[in-house]
């Protein structure tokens, strides 16, 4: 299934990182792009050469999120496309984190994209067309060590993306779509300060991505619409198995955090050679 270019599509979380890239690359792809986040100042620099169309944005307010449904169908005659990109990432074991972090991390990793998913489904499944696309992460299939917080709130998104899925064709809905993105460690401000700590090891077990790479997944995933997406794709084979076989996974752990120092190590000599 191939999708035309319809309607506005929205970038949450578009300041910079992966929203940025990803905003980007829909932009050169035709899309009339409007850029949010919480950073009104920033979004609105990016969004300069691309088309100058911004507005700040709290994932975590549902009527900002609807105001902003409701501005991009006004503008450009309808919402073909919603990307909930918006998210934090917090490390360290699950008991490190106090209630205030723990809650934040889930109100915008988590009711965040719900917010966002549910405001673009009320017009989509209204004008009977329109695609909401979740950035999940790998995390999202498997719990890695370091980041269970995180990765909690990214399983629960996997969770609700799938089954709103399921609640779109059981209602009839059969041009509504929503895709989940998973990606493994990506090379943006995420991560830029965490390379030398130790909760943060998993993101840098495999290769590192570039943000423009991911994003241009993103856009080919925004136009060929499936429920789950890794990057790269054996990456989710590989981590499809340790979920399937989450006892190998816990013994792993140890040759996980391993993998993930040298890969540190090795990020770390690249910026160092510039």
């Amino acid at each position: 299934m191939t999708l035309p270019v319809s309607g506005a599509a929205v970038v949450t979380g578009a300041a910079g990182g992966l929203g940025q890239a990803v905003a980007t690359a829909l932009h050169a792809d035709g899309w009339p792009v409007l850029l949010t986040d919480l950073d009104a100042g920033a979004v609105a620099a990016v969004a300069a050469p691309l088309g100058g169309w911004s507005r700040p944005l709290d994932v975590r307010d549902e009527a900002a999120c609807a105001a902003v449904v409701a501005e991009a169908a006004d503008r450009a005659g309808g919402l073909g496309l919603w990307v909930n990109n918006a998210g934090l990432l917090v490390t360290g074991p699950s008991w490190s984190h106090d209630a205030a972090t723990r809650r934040r991390v889930v109100e915008v990793n988590t009711f965040g994209a719900m917010n966002g998913t549910l405001a673009a489904l009320e017009l989509m499944r209204a004008q009977g067309w329109g695609h909401v696309l979740n950035v999940v992460s790998l995390a999202g299939l498997v719990a890695p060590p370091g980041e269970t917080i995180y990765a909690a709130s990214k399983h629960a998104l996997l969770a609700f993306s799938l089954g709103t899925l399921a609640d779109l064709r059981l209602a009839g809905h059969r041009d509504v779509h929503v895709s989940c993105l998973c990606p493994d460690g990506i090379w943006t401000p995420m991560l830029h300060d965490r390379l030398d700590d130790p909760g943060a090891v998993a993101s840098f077990t495999g290769t590192l991505l570039s943000p423009q790479r991911v994003a241009r997944r993103a856009a080919r995933l925004a136009r060929h619409p499936r429920p789950v997406v890794t990057l790269p794709r054996w990456r989710g084979a590989q981590v499809r198995l340790l979920d399937a076989l989450p006892g190998l996974a816990i013994r792993l752990g140890p040759l996980v955090r391993a993998a993930g120092r040298v890969g540190q190590r090795r990020q770390r000599r690249r910026l160092e050679r510039g």
